[in-house]
């Protein structure tokens, strides 16, 4: 039987009858709930409000205690209270989770859980990282390491206590924000990752407050990070931040003289070869006679990957059609004319115009940056890969092949086209 018909049936039962089921994480846990395979020393758990982290992190300390045979377990909180209302008390807290007789008791002034079988729990805040010196545990769990008072400090007195059993481990809970701690527990050794958004949760939450959520926070920047359990980051060397990424966005199209479709095309074809990149862009009529009155507005990003030359043409020549675009605009320093011979094969009526790379990705640009800092670039929507990507352009991790930024050279070369080579105003249409 399918697991969620398997789920669906169950949850029609009353729970006398269904009995020890309604108690097994296992039935219920999402994919990304579930501890990860092999011998890592901190499973980092990045999700979004709402998302089921306290659940995830009180239950993997469940199962350590019951199953796992751990006896000194530290638990970590941003405050005395946060550990006491979430970790402990919250309706997902360790105090409401499992049969009752296997429920530990809290003596609150000892800040103690005691186990049925023996096992301790001690609570520890980040605003008193010094309490972590001396104890030492075999499994550890952290909650909203994010919003620490001295996360450092706490993190390395937690870690030089983990040092009994034979594999102790550390389980962090937290929504992700660009503070340096948190970077660098990225990059520790023996770091697993999974992520979660609010919506992964939606069933266990009321819908008002996730309508009320993405109507507020939908599409910005604070939404991917306190929703979606996105970690972004202003990279060093970066031509793009993400304020001016997010200051970018508009919600109505307005009336665009000229559309374009831009392509950057890939050498190869296959799952592991770069992207196609494909972007939809439009341009505003001037004001005036002066040219920085036009502005350029990025309507969509169609880009394609592992698919062969003829697929990423028709996809090309499909969104011309959509968008009633002008033409279509191709770098051909990969291919050459084989590039236009391939986009005439599919529709040979479809104008296309050539254009060929001089100067590195991040000189070209550069001047492309700028505009976007004087406000003359607007995108029509949130398009998270192509800002990721942009937000990464101009750095040493944009070169790498498993990161080519291709959405965002097409991006380039269509803002190009459209502000940096104004010719002549051609027809105004409405979207």
């Amino acid at each position: 039987m399918p697991r969620k018909k398997f789920l669906k049936l169950l949850n029609q039962l009353p729970k006398h009858l269904s009995g020890h089921l309604h108690e097994s994480w296992a039935l219920f846990a999402r994919p990304d709930q579930i501890p990860p395979l092999g011998a890592w020393s901190i499973w980092l758990l990045m999700g979004g409000r709402g998302s089921g982290k306290t659940r995830t992190g009180a239950e993997w300390i469940r199962e350590q205690v019951q199953n796992g045979g751990k006896r000194r377990i530290a638990l970590v909180a941003p405050t005395y209270s946060d550990a006491r209302e979430v970790m402990l008390e919250g309706e997902s807290g360790l105090l409401n989770l499992g049969y009752p007789r296997e429920r530990p008791t809290y003596v609150s002034s000892r800040r103690r859980l005691d186990w049925p079988n023996g096992a301790v729990g001690h609570v520890f805040t980040s605003e008193e990282p010094d309490g972590l010196r001396g104890p030492q545990f075999d499994a550890a769990w952290a909650d909203e390491f994010c919003a620490w008072a001295k996360p450092e400090q706490t993190l390395s007195n937690l870690r030089f206590g983990l040092r009994l059993g034979d594999h102790p481990q550390l389980v962090i809970t937290t929504t992700p924000k660009p503070m340096p701690m948190f970077k660098a527990l990225l990059n520790m050794h023996g770091v697993v990752i999974s992520k979660a958004k609010t919506d992964d949760n939606a069933k266990f939450l009321a819908p008002s407050f996730i309508r009320a959520m993405r109507a507020t926070y939908g599409g910005t920047r604070l939404g991917r990070q306190e929703l979606d359990g996105d970690l972004l980051l202003d990279f060093e060397g970066a031509l793009w931040t993400r304020q001016v990424l997010e200051c970018c966005r508009m919600t109505d199209i307005p009336k665009l003289e000229k559309i374009i479709i831009s392509v950057d095309p890939p050498v190869t074809s296959g799952p592991k070869s770069d992207k196609c990149g494909i972007i939809v862009a439009g341009r505003t009529p001037s004001a005036s006679i002066a040219k920085y009155n036009h502005q350029a507005v990025i309507l969509h990003d169609g880009t394609l990957q592992g698919v062969s030359p003829d697929v990423w043409a028709q996809k090309a020549i499909a969104l011309y059609n959509t968008w009633n675009a002008d033409y279509i605009l191709v770098e051909v320093n990969q291919g050459g004319e084989m590039v236009r011979s391939v986009l005439n094969a599919v529709d040979s009526q479809v104008p296309v115009k050539s254009v060929f790379a001089t100067r590195s990705k991040s000189i070209r640009a550069e001047p492309v940056a700028a505009l976007y800092e004087q406000g003359r670039v607007k995108h029509a929507a949130m398009f998270q890969d192509l800002e990721d990507e942009l937000a990464q352009f101009g750095t040493n991790d944009s070169t790498k092949k498993s990161q080519s930024p291709d959405r965002a050279d097409a991006l380039v070369w269509a803002v190009t086209d459209l502000l940096l080579k104004v010719k002549t105003v051609p027809r105004i249409r409405t979207l």
